[in-house]
């Protein structure tokens, strides 16, 4: 910084560390009405892990521990968190910005689907677009006070990803996997990712992990062994937890009632959460 310094970078030519800061300085701020504590990012490398669902399930967690939780849909061109929760209501707005819907148990939601005149309606929209109306659902939507912000990402490492991640303090992200041959690229990209933007990697939850039938209380691996333990050692990441193939889950989820969901898989992550406080 130079002694005639104004603060304003953007007329000023000198290349000074202040200068460069504010340049490589992408954050937004959340709107002036939101106090939001902690963002959780909820990644995979590919769809179909069930991570949405996760997502679902690390919100209704927390809330039964008597925190405030709100979940921001960022997998704009296939959202699927309102249909979980059941919510049929759109989201509406004033002249101070738009509010989130809140769920039976008062989770705070926000998702595009919310917005659209039917939920079937596709949202076909360049990248761009997309990655900056997730970034609207962070600036412009009045959040109030949330502990505990769980971010919906869609799949792969594009537009959206990269928005969110510099345009919003997140405090760590989850990777969402399945027993799979493939999941070590997976999860190695999401790392990547995370490492490259300065974000923690809290650790992995493996979705799909095996199937316990309901007569015998048998695991059954539907999808082969898993290869988790050494991809997490791999990176040095902790198993946060393990679901099995629950058709309750599934069954709620289609009906809009993952907040009735029974089962104690996150709860061990739930406390993990807890300390970041």
């Amino acid at each position: 910084m130079t002694q005639s310094c104004n603060n304003n970078c953007e007329s000023c030519g000198s290349d000074c560390a202040d200068r460069q800061k504010a340049q490589n300085d992408f954050t937004a701020p959340a709107h002036e009405m939101s106090n939001i504590k902690k963002v959780i990012g909820v990644v995979s490398g590919k769809g179909g892990v069930g991570k949405s669902m996760i997502t679902s399930l690390l919100a209704v967690t927390m809330n039964r521990l008597a925190y405030k939780t709100a979940v921001l849909d960022a997998d704009v061109t296939g959202p699927s968190i309102p249909k979980a929760f059941g919510l049929k209501e759109k989201a509406q707005g004033n002249e101070l910005g738009l509010f989130p819907v809140r769920s039976k148990t008062g989770v705070e939601i926000m998702s595009v689907n919310l917005l659209l005149k039917n939920e079937t309606d596709p949202v076909v929209w360049r990248g761009p677009i997309i990655a900056n109306t997730v970034k609207q659902f962070w600036t412009e939507v009045v959040w109030g006070d949330v502990d505990f912000m769980f971010i919906d990402m869609p799949p792969g490492t594009g537009d959206v990803a990269l928005t969110v991640f510099q345009s919003v303090p997140v405090d760590g992200i989850i990777i969402v996997t399945s027993p799979q041959e493939l999941v070590s690229m997976i999860v190695s990209k999401a790392v990547k990712m995370a490492e490259m933007m300065n974000i923690p990697v809290l650790g992995i939850v493996e979705n799909m992990s095996y199937f316990k039938a309901p007569d015998t209380g048998t695991e059954y691996k539907i999808f082969g062994d898993s290869h988790l333990e050494e991809t997490a050692e791999k990176h040095g990441l902790e198993i946060l937890a393990k679901i099995p193939v629950e058709p309750k889950l599934s069954a709620a989820c289609d009906k809009g009632l993952i907040e009735l969901f029974e089962g104690a898989w996150l709860e061990p992550l739930g406390k993990t959460l807890e300390n970041l406080l």
